[in-house]
């Protein structure tokens, strides 16, 4: 084969050729190495609202969470403030580019803030789950605990829905935002014990609200990592 190829060309076309593969090798490098790429679909607390330093948001402190245990992942923060699971659908498309490997949806907060129909809060988070379904995407359904102010029916259907389209569209659960709140002694119900994590507003996480709902979310983070691909 070398001699072939110094007849044609010489040592010139040997080196082209050696030269060629490398680079070939060197993109495929290239492309296997890029990292997971995730959009994280939310509201204000996805979206960093009332920080002043926006590294100190869900997104930035959960992206160096899942890096300092060592995974190559890029998340691409797409919260809206005030935005419930209808404007979450309604801007689906356009959040989910070509590089997206996976999925984050953390909506329902502002629904129950305005008392919405849970029955159309399961349809658009329906909607949601079919639209990543379709493109193949793996799914972190993040619930929202209903309060109790609505009445034991409301209650019953908001926090069942994010478990049944879970079970039915195969999504990773997370099955309460503020887990890492609640193992630091903190109740969402009980705003005295909220205090030292939360904002003036007592809606919104501080920085150390939002690391501590980080160490509850990123087990479910790496388990959403796992599927991609799988």
């Amino acid at each position: 084969m070398v001699l072939w190829v110094v007849a044609l060309g010489g040592y010139g076309a040997l080196r082209r050729m050696r030269n060629a593969a490398i680079a070939v090798l060197s993109l495929s490098s290239s492309v296997l190495a890029e990292p997971v790429t995730i959009v994280a679909l939310g509201d204000s607390l996805t979206a960093g609202y009332g920080l002043a330093d926006q590294t100190d948001g869900l997104v930035p402190q959960l992206e160096g969470w899942l890096q300092a245990k060592g995974a190559d992942v890029a998340l691409q923060n797409a919260g809206v403030s005030g935005d419930t699971t209808a404007g979450g659908l309604s801007r689906l498309a356009w959040a989910l580019g070509p590089e997206v490997d996976a999925l984050i949806v953390t909506l329902g907060g502002n629904d129950l803030l305005r008392g919405l129909d849970p029955a159309g809060s399961r349809a658009n988070l329906e909607g949601i789950l079919k639209e990543a379904t379709a493109r193949g995407l793996p799914v972190l359904l993040v619930a929202m605990a209903a309060p109790t102010n609505f009445g034991p029916e409301y209650k019953a259907a908001f926090d069942a829905m994010y478990v049944e389209l879970a079970a039915q569209y195969n999504a990773v659960l997370a099955e309460d935002f503020f887990a890492g709140l609640r193992t630091a002694g903190a109740d969402p119900a009980d705003p005295a014990s909220l205090a030292a994590f939360m904002q003036t507003d007592g809606i919104h996480p501080n920085p150390e609200g939002v690391r501590l709902i980080v160490e509850g979310l990123g087990p479910k983070v790496e388990e959403l990592i796992a599927r991609v691909g799988s």
